[in-house]
């Protein structure tokens, strides 16, 4: 049961998350479950919809009982966590608007949990990986396109939603891309001559004209590619090659940071590539070790 009141402070967060943070569907569509199931628990924990008043009075104690019950409701640490950082962004907004002390929402800890860090495929896995993929499909532009696919994720270092979202307008390829990745930031990455001559040759190979605003990369009926099918070519490939089930699209990604890095590229470059906000999200997926990182900086910083 949730207020009318709530509601609509809950749709009009929801819209300056979209217009002034330029967040995504996917993350709108996150937070909007997530504080509906929030508000939601609220009314019933208290007896009644809340409305704008009750939900400022929210205390210590009923944030309590909301955390314990979406964890008794098999919930993850790390998901509960995400869940309460979208309540608390709901709330700091909430607060600058009506004017009133968050404190007793704000001051509520996420559960600890244990961060999953990225496998990277070994060099020679990686570049198995791409060969092997050709193998899946009797279909030569099939064939072309899969090897494409997984090598603009290994030499670019793009996510599989940003390869798939190429289209006719980024084409004819030139020595970089130009890619709008996650939260519609832009970034331009450079395009090495094994992706771009593995990208023609798909082109050259497939039964689908090109226009400014077609797909680049098509599904067998000329629709457009679905990451699903990328990470089910891989599935096989992997099984072929004995690897294990963490080598998926994104470990591409992962292992062409890695490699990069241990080629000795700079942590601050790789971070621009990637396209991360944050240099600890790059260090974590680059699996840097603690010497190698400070290598890194005792190369970089002035007072090293």
């Amino acid at each position: 049961m949730i207020a009318p009141a709530a509601r609509d402070a809950l749709q009009g967060w929801l819209e300056a998350e979209r217009a002034l943070k330029d967040a995504s569907a996917n993350t709108i569509t996150a937070y909007s479950r997530d504080l509906a199931d929030f508000l939601a628990f609220m009314g019933e924990h208290k007896g009644a919809a809340q409305g704008m008043a009750p939900l400022q009075r929210i205390t210590v104690s009923d944030m309590r009982a909301w955390m314990a019950h979406t964890r008794a409701g098999g919930v993850s640490a790390r998901s509960l966590a995400r869940k309460l950082s979208a309540v608390k962004t709901f709330y700091r907004w909430l607060a600058e608007r009506d004017g009133f002390d968050p404190t007793a929402v704000l001051s509520a800890r996420a559960p600890k949990y244990q961060r999953k860090l990225p496998r990277p495929l070994p060099e020679d896995a990686a570049v198995e990986m791409i060969d092997t993929v050709a193998l899946q499909s009797e279909v030569k532009w099939v064939q072309a396109r899969d090897m494409a696919v997984l090598t603009l994720l290994y030499g670019c270092g793009l996510r599989i939603s940003e390869a798939l979202s190429l289209t006719g307008a980024d084409l004819p390829l030139g020595s970089s891309l130009r890619i709008t990745g996650k939260g519609g930031k832009e970034r331009v990455v450079p395009l090495i001559a094994p992706a771009r001559d593995a990208v023609e040759a798909y082109l050259t190979l497939s039964p689908y004209p090109c226009e400014k605003a077609d797909p680049v990369f098509r599904a067998i009926r000329g629709g457009a590619l679905a990451p699903r099918t990328i990470q089910k070519v891989m599935e096989r490939a992997r099984n072929q090659l004995g690897l294990p089930a963490s080598a998926t699209p994104h470990a591409m990604r992962h292992s062409f940071a890695t490699h990069l890095l241990n080629a000795g590229g700079d942590l601050r470059a790789i971070q621009e590539l990637l396209g991360h906000a944050s240099l600890s999200t790059t260090q974590a997926y680059t699996a840097v070790d603690t010497a190698r990182l400070m290598e890194v900086y005792a190369a970089a910083h002035p007072r090293a």
